[in-house]
């Protein structure tokens, strides 16, 4: 199973990367101001990855797919990265699928 890890930013912002078994960062947060909203921001992934229609794919400027995990109020929580195609693109959003219930968080 995959863990979160929390970091923080250089500009004091808190953040988490979710990682696959593997290591890969497979979801990334936008910056937090507390450690307290930062871990808030996991449980919201641990409840809403394991659901297909919170996911929104996205097609950044350079033509590369990617995806943004949302909140049910529509919020973003992660963002993927880019990927190379939609194939691999499916993969990435399976993988936070199972990994998002990680009960790891190392603070870093």
């Amino acid at each position: 199973m995959g863990k979160f890890v929390v970091t923080v930013r250089k500009n004091g912002e808190f953040q988490f990367n979710l990682k696959a078994t593997n290591g890969q960062v497979i979801l990334t947060s936008e910056g937090y101001n507390t450690k307290a909203a930062c871990l808030n921001g996991i449980e919201s992934v641990k409840k809403n990855g394991p659901v297909a229609e919170r996911y929104e794919v996205k097609e950044a400027k350079n033509g590369k797919p990617f995806f943004n995990l949302k909140a049910s109020n529509g919020q973003v929580i992660g963002s993927s990265q880019m990927y190379a195609s939609a194939r691999t693109l499916k993969a990435g959003i399976a993988s936070v699928m199972r990994n998002a219930a990680s009960p790891v968080v190392e603070e870093i």
